[in-house]
C-alpha cells in the first residue's frame, strides 16, 4: 500500500519537484518502473593541472578564505577531513605555496555533460536591496511570506533508496484527505494559501520581489529605517520558469533585452499584462529573517557565508556541495578572460545539469547589473581530494 502510495503521489506531482538553496538539489526520476527518456548524465572526468584552463594565471589567494569557509561544514565528512585539517595548519599562504598546496592535495575532474560536450551557460546573481515595511500600506502591499504550517515536505529515498535525493512537496487536502501538490504563485497572490500571519515584511514592488525569490536572499530597507537580511527558508514545490524567455518566446523582448533592467522596463510600459506574465513561473520562495551583518555575504546551500565573485551556485547532484571548482569563462557582455577558482557553496532552482553555474556577484548596484546581463560560455573542473569516491556524482568510464 505504501508503494502505491507513494507511485501515486509521485506520479501527481513529479512536475512540481525541486528544491532551491539551502536543501540539496533532488533527482528529478520517473517512478520504479517507468523507462528514463532523458539523456545519459553529465560525468566528472579526471584531469591533470595543465589542462585546467587559467588554472596557473589565477592568483588563489582571493579563494582561499572562501576555501576555509568551506572546509567548516566539510571538515566532518571522512573524504575532506585530512585537506582541511593540512589547509587549516598551512603556514605560508603566498600564491605559490597554496597552488602547490591544492596540486598536492586535489585531483581536478572536468565536468562533461550528458551529449559529451564540456561547455555550457554561465549566469550570475547577487543579493538584492528592496525597500519595504513591518506593516502593510497602500505602498508596502507586496507581502514577503515565512514558510506555510501547512507545507509538507516528503523525501521518498527514506523509503526507497533508488528514490534518493527526491523530495516532494505538496499538502494534506483537508476534503479528500489526500496529499495534493502545494499552491501554486496564482493560487497563494490570489490568498487561497493560509498565509496570514506569516508575513515578514511587505515591499514596495512586484518585480523586486519576483528577482529576490529568483535570487534567493536579500535585504529589505524598512520605512523606519532599520535594514533587515531574508533568506531562503522553503519553496513550494514547482519548477522554475523563466519569464525572460517568455518574454522573448512571445515577441514582446529580444534576447539581449531579457534581463532585469528589460524585464522592468516591459512591466512598466505593460502593467495589465504584468500578472499574467509572473503567474507563468509557478514556484514560489518562502523566506526567514536571518542576522543582519553586512560584512558577511548571505547563506548559501552549504550554510556559509557567500563571498563576492568567488562563490559559485552549481547542481548539487554532479558537484558536490563545498567543493573548489574552477572556472573558466568570460565577463558579462564581453569577451574578457573571466578564469578563477570558485567554491561551489550554493544552489538554485535554474542550475540544473553538468556544465552549468550561477556566480555570486555580491550586493550593490553593480553586482546587480553584473549578474543581470551575465549569461556566458563556461568550462568548469572539480577539485576533489585525492582518492575521493565519486559516490554522490557519476564518474566517466
Amino acid at each position: 500500500m505504501l508503494r502505491r502510495y507513494l507511485l501515486a503521489f509521485t506520479a501527481l506531482t513529479l512536475a512540481a519537484c525541486q528544491a532551491l538553496s539551502p536543501e540539496p538539489q533532488p533527482m528529478v526520476v520517473p517512478p520504479p518502473g517507468v523507462p528514463s527518456a532523458k539523456a545519459p548524465p553529465p560525468v566528472l572526468r579526471a584531469s591533470a593541472w595543465d589542462a585546467v584552463d587559467g588554472w596557473h594565471d589565477d592568483d588563489l589567494r582571493g579563494a582561499w578564505q572562501t576555501f576555509l569557509a568551506s572546509c567548516g561544514p566539510l571538515a566532518s565528512q571522512a573524504a575532506w577531513q585530512a585537506v582541511c585539517g593540512a589547509a587549516a595548519n598551512l603556514q605560508d599562504s603566498s600564491a605559490d605555496a597554496l597552488r602547490q598546496f591544492f596540486e598536492l592535495n586535489f585531483t581536478p575532474y572536468q565536468v562533461i555533460n550528458g551529449d559529451g560536450s564540456d561547455s555550457g551557460l554561465i549566469t550570475g546573481y547577487y543579493e538584492p536591496l528592496l525597500h519595504g515595511s513591518r506593516v502593510h500600506t497602500k505602498r508596502y502591499r507586496y507581502p514577503i511570506y515565512a514558510a506555510p504550517d501547512d507545507l509538507l515536505t516528503i523525501d521518498l529515498g527514506d523509503a526507497y533508496p533508488e528514490l534518493k535525493s527526491m523530495r516532494l512537496r505538496g499538502r494534506l487536502d483537508a476534503t479528500t484527505r489526500r496529499v495534493v501538490p502545494y499552491y501554486a504563485r496564482a493560487q497563494i497572490d490570489g490568498g487561497a494559501a493560509p498565509l496570514a500571519g506569516k508575513e515578514i515584511a511587505w515591499v514596495d514592488d512586484p518585480i523586486d520581489l519576483f528577482f529576490l525569490q529568483i535570487q534567493g536572499s536579500g535585504r529589505i530597507e524598512l520605512d523606519t529605517g532599520q535594514t533587515i537580511r531574508i533568506g531562503y527558508a522553503d519553496q513550494n514545490g514547482y519548477p522554475y520558469r523563466s519569464i525572460g524567455k517568455r518574454l522573448v518566446d512571445l515577441g514582446e523582448l529580444s534576447l539581449d533585452k531579457a534581463s532585469l533592467d528589460g524585464i522592468k522596463n516591459w512591466a512598466n510600459r505593460n502593467p495589465d499584462k504584468l500578472r499574467e506574465l509572473l503567474d507563468y513561473n509557478a514556484s514560489y520562495v518562502f523566506f526567514r529573517e536571518t542576522p543582519e551583518n553586512t560584512a558577511a555575504g548571505p547563506l548559501g546551500a552549504l550554510g556559509v557565508a557567500l563571498t563576492p565573485q568567488r562563490s559559485l551556485a552549481v547542481d548539487a547532484r554532479i558537484v558536490p556541495l563545498g567543493a573548489p571548482v574552477f572556472l573558466a569563462t568570460t565577463w558579462p557582455n564581453s569577451d574578457k578572460p573571466l578564469k578563477q577558482l570558485m567554491l561551489a557553496q550554493d544552489t538554485g532552482g535554474a542550475i540544473r545539469g553538468g556544465v552549468r553555474a550561477d556566480f555570486f556577484w555580491g550586493f550593490g548596484a553593480a553586482a546587480a547589473s553584473y549578474a543581470g546581463s551575465m549569461r556566458q560560455t563556461g568550462r568548469m573542473w572539480v577539485l576533489l581530494p585525492n582518492g575521493y569516491v565519486l559516490s554522490q556524482a557519476p564518474q566517466s568510464r
